[in-house]
Parts: C-alpha cells; sequence; structure tokens
C-alpha cells in the first residue's frame, strides 16, 4: 500500500501538483482548484504538527473511529469522492494557486522527516505512523483525482 513515508510516492505526489494550473476543473465536489490546494496545504500542516492545532477526537469518532479508520486505511482503494472537508473547509474562493501549490509540495515533501507524535485526527483518533501515511497519501491522492492529476 502506498504510503506518504515512501520517496517515491512523495515524489510522485509533487509530480501530480505540478500538473495542477488555475483552469484545473473539479471532477466532482465543491472547491475550486485554489480552495482544494489551499486546503490540503492547511491538512498537511495539521498532521506535520506545523500549526497550532488542538488535537482531540471527537465523541462521533470516539465511537465510531477506529472501525472507520481500519476501513479507510486497511487496503489501496482510494478514498470515496465527496467526503466532507471538515474543519479545513477554505471559504475563500479566489487566491494564488501557484502559491498553494509550491506550500503544498513543501508540506508533502516535510513528511520524510514526520515527527508529530502529538497527532490525533479528530474522528479517528490516534493513528500509527503506518496509518498516518497511507491515509495522508489517500488524501492527497483523493484531491489531486478530484482535479484529473
Amino acid at each position: 500500500m502506498k504510503t506518504i513515508f515512501d520517496e517515491g510516492t512523495r515524489k510522485e505526489l509533487i509530480d501530480r501538483i505540478n500538473l495542477l494550473d488555475e483552469n484545473s476543473a473539479a471532477q466532482w465536489g465543491k472547491m475550486n482548484v485554489y480552495q482544494m490546494t489551499k486546503h490540503c496545504t492547511i491538512w498537511d500542516e495539521w498532521v506535520l504538527g506545523k500549526s497550532h492545532h488542538e488535537y482531540k477526537q471527537s465523541v462521533l469518532g470516539l465511537i465510531f473511529g477506529k472501525l472507520a479508520l481500519k476501513s479507510s486505511v486497511g487496503d489501496s482503494r482510494p478514498m470515496k469522492r465527496n467526503m466532507p472537508a471538515g474543519q479545513f473547509v477554505v471559504k475563500e474562493k479566489s487566491g494564488s494557486v501557484e502559491q498553494q501549490k509550491q506550500k503544498w509540495m513543501q508540506r508533502v515533501a516535510e513528511y520524510a522527516n514526520f515527527s508529530n507524535t502529538r497527532f490525533v485526527h479528530d474522528f479517528f483518533g490516534k493513528m500509527t505512523r503506518e496509518e498516518i501515511g497511507i491515509f495522508a497519501y489517500k488524501h492527497a491522492d483523493h484531491h489531486l483525482r478530484q482535479f484529473n492529476a
């Protein structure tokens, strides 16, 4: 299974991010390409521990999180379409796609030195390093497929 902790997988993601431009159109969902790239940058900053997020699992996550996590990272199936963006929804509709791409590619590269032992997913809860690597890859892949990259 692909993991963002693999150097070749990170390179593949960065190459795919480079395919995006301001004219990239979504195949599904409500986000435009700027919103998606910014969402992914913010999401990766959360996972990497680059921002001052509070790591806390939701009550619903306490009940269903572990089961959902196993379903999400237990095989190589891609994430389903139209999953909610949760707390990382980007409301602003425009900005520099190129700047967001550069930030996102930098965050993807930073997984080479991942060390955020405090990370707790807001729904899934505490995750192993292996689960984080698989899920971070699937999240990026989901959004790149959303924009046909």
